[in-house]
């Protein structure tokens, strides 16, 4: 990636897809080239969120909502210390940002972290172009980076794919760290790190939970070293058939019977510690509004997704495994993928999706307080 914080807003543009088509726009952000995984988020709010999540590593993300950067960017909804998405398109960015909390532009912030974006483009168009073609390589270029399509094209087609990243250790944590509890300490919680996001140990720590996040490297030995009424594995990029070491750890978890909870890519890492498989969806799921039904209770909840594999497990019967036995607890109502998993012989459940959601909904909150009772349970 080579990249120019000066004369962004003036530059032109051109967004290049590995199968050819290519989209012409003007510079938002830095100045220069990237490349990544072309994706887009539905999500009408909480770009700064989007922004700021590990999971993003290595995408390009399209947002469809045609008017992006109009609160500006503040200091107090990043997820994380630093902008992940490798590259950003928009359709009709704000001009002037409104909102009192609004520091500086999200073209500035943009170009001042060095990501690569493109506006003026029709962003309704590109998106239909991946719900039929689906997610793929993709190269920005703007300012003198701009030369002849063959030549991006060929550019576009040598980056890697993300099928077969292992990106979760580039995104977490290297030092261990706690999150204290909120007022009074009633349990304590491993974390694993694989690309977790801020509002995760707060929603935890809300809770009574002192939260010990933990790198991705982590060993079996370090995590029942802080003693802990329950581990927790978090969201993260790349491919899920690539994190050996996670599901070794986890594996060595359900043996011992401890209460687990993991989210998004901890929902993948427990499909394959179960024996189920995973695999890559067309176009992924991502943004604030996907219906997702809680199979166990009947509930309906509109959730926050970002993910692009899913687990390959049955939606109509029990599993029996290693474990015990095993059920889907949640579906996306849109397309039937797997959104949850949980074991009914021991305390250990997951979603594909995100309860935390800073930028909102908080319709599956819930699922915090879900895991409490798994160790209340467990305790008593």
């Amino acid at each position: 990636m080579t990249i120019s914080t000066r004369g962004a807003g003036k530059a032109p543009a051109v967004l290049v897809l590995e199968d050819g088509r290519s989209f012409r726009g003007r510079a938002y952000g830095a100045v220069g080239e990237t490349f990544g995984e072309a994706v887009f988020s539905t999500g009408m709010t909480g770009y700064q969120e989007t922004l700021t999540d590990p999971s993003y590593h290595r995408q390009v993300v399209v947002m469809t909502a045609p008017h992006v950067g109009n609160t500006g960017v503040n200091d107090e909804d990043p997820e994380s210390a630093r902008i992940w998405v490798s590259g950003y398109v928009v359709r009709d960015p704000a001009r002037v940002p409104s909102n009192w909390r609004s520091r500086r532009t999200l073209d500035q912030e943009l170009a001042q972290q060095g990501v690569v974006g493109i506006s003026g483009i029709d962003t309704r168009a590109l998106t239909r172009h991946l719900r039929e073609r689906g997610a793929m390589r993709v190269g920005i270029f703007s300012g003198n980076a701009v030369q002849d399509e063959g030549v991006l094209l060929a550019k576009v087609r040598q980056a890697p794919e993300m099928s077969g990243a292992d990106l979760a250790a580039e995104v977490a944590t290297k030092e261990a760290y706690v999150v204290p509890a909120v007022g009074t300490k009633k349990f304590t919680v491993a974390a694993i790190d694989l690309g977790i996001k801020g509002m995760t140990p707060h929603r935890m720590a809300e809770r009574g939970i002192e939260v010990h996040v933990l790198p991705a490297t982590a060993t079996l030995e370090d995590v029942y070293a802080v003693e802990p009424d329950g581990v927790f594995f978090s969201n993260g990029p790349g491919d899920p058939s690539t994190a050996d070491h996670p599901v070794s750890v986890m594996r060595g978890v359900l043996e011992r019977k401890t209460p687990l909870f993991g989210i998004c890519f901890g929902n993948q890492i427990l499909g394959r510690s179960l024996g189920f498989g995973t695999y890559k969806l067309k176009y992924g799921h991502r943004g604030i509004n996907q219906p997702v039904q809680d199979r166990t209770t009947g509930k309906v909840e509109v959730t926050a997704h970002n993910h692009g594999f899913a687990v390959d497990a049955p939606l109509d019967k029990v599993s029996d495994t290693e474990f015990g036995r095993a059920e889907v607890s949640h579906v996306c109502l849109n397309d039937q993928v797997v959104e949850g998993l949980q074991l009914l012989d021991q305390p250990a459940f997951s979603v594909q999706y995100h309860p935390e959601a800073a930028a909102g909904p908080h319709d599956a909150a819930y699922l915090f307080d879900r895991f409490v009772t798994l160790m209340e349970g467990q305790r008593a």
